[in-house]
């Protein structure tokens, strides 16, 4: 099985750009490869790999990836992407961290950027995650406020620290309009299986969930069948699911690989902490529009989603980093 199962080296405009500028256009762009775990169409890799084309559209860098990338496999191919002359390695180490940080050491002058719930490792391997508690926390608002059985359902994957903030913010953000909304909370013990969280979200319909927190691809699904209500979480499926999703936490993972990508040229990379890449006023992240929702979602509640997302801009409201397992409360 090659190395390289699917990869991005050029996009159109690059292409264009670097025939017309020679040899010295193509020196200033930068080796990234990324391994991943899952597919690429999966919801947190594909924020990712959209960051890394947009890099190689303007020419900043070419780009190669590995999917569904075995645990057992990950340190192999990291160490063959090291050894084939990359100079930016992009990837997930939540369940590789031993591994991940142990190649690091054994290719300084390589820099690693990893997904990791750890801290940073000197001197080359830097950690980021996605703190979008932020428009989590709104999208809660919102749900809290549409609920009528004041009963929510949230399927996740793993109870690891980057779920659990995201749901820990949107319970929060539900309680805040409505003290009294129950929550049912189940993990699937998988990054992708909609198969398996399609089942969960009709086990919570079932029980009286009338909006999904569709925190893994298969919620939707569920809500759509039963005519119930889901939020999205750090994508926008809403052209999908345009009379079920009504709002979205997005997170954009631009600004965290454009400063990688700075640093590693600037000879500047160095063991760091990129979440505050991910906060909304940076626009790591974001509240997706209301799109086909817009004018359906009351005009009160809007107008308190849209006050505590100014105080949130303007820094007079911070929302709680919790990364706890969150439990559920309904009976």
């Amino acid at each position: 099985m090659p190395l390289i199962r699917r990869s991005t080296l050029l996009l159109g405009a690059a292409a264009v750009l670097a025939t017309l500028a020679g040899p010295a256009f193509a020196q200033a762009k930068l080796k990234v490869a990324a391994i991943y775990t899952v597919p690429v169409e999966q919801q947190w890799v594909s924020r990712i790999d959209k960051a890394m084309k947009a890099a190689v559209a303007r020419g900043e860098a070419e780009y190669v990836f590995s999917e569904n990338v075995a645990n057992a496999d990950y340190e192999r191919v990291m160490r063959q992407y090291a050894e084939g002359g990359y100079t930016l390695i992009v990837g997930e180490a939540f369940a590789v961290e031993q591994a991940a940080r142990k190649v690091a050491k054994d290719y300084p002058k390589v820099s690693f950027l990893m997904g990791s719930s750890g801290k940073p490792q000197a001197p080359n391997f830097s950690v980021f995650d996605n703190y979008i508690q932020e428009p989590s926390y709104l999208t809660g608002m919102i749900a809290g406020g549409l609920s009528k059985s004041h009963k929510i359902g949230m399927v996740g994957g793993y109870p690891i620290p980057e779920v659990n903030r995201l749901m820990n913010a949107f319970m929060a953000g539900a309680r805040e309009i409505n003290p009294k909304t129950e929550f049912m909370v189940t993990f699937i013990n998988s990054w992708f299986d909609p198969p398996k969280a399609k089942e969960a979200a009709f086990a919570m319909i079932d029980r009286g969930a009338d909006v999904m927190y569709a925190e893994r691809f298969g919620v939707s699904d569920a809500a759509k069948e039963r005519g119930k209500l889901a939020i999205g979480n750090v994508i926008n499926t809403q052209d999908k699911y345009p009379d079920t999703v009504v709002a979205s936490a997005l997170w954009n993972m631009e600004p965290t690989i454009d400063a990688a990508i700075k640093a590693v040229k600037a000879g500047k990379f160095k063991a760091e902490d990129y979440a505050h890449y991910s906060q909304m006023k940076v626009k790591g992240s974001e509240l997706a529009p209301l799109g086909t929702f817009e004018g359906k979602v009351p005009a009160d509640l809007m107008a308190k989603v849209k006050a505590r997302q100014k105080a949130i801009l303007d820094g007079t409201f911070k929302v709680k980093v919790d990364d706890g397992q969150p439990k559920g409360t309904a009976k």
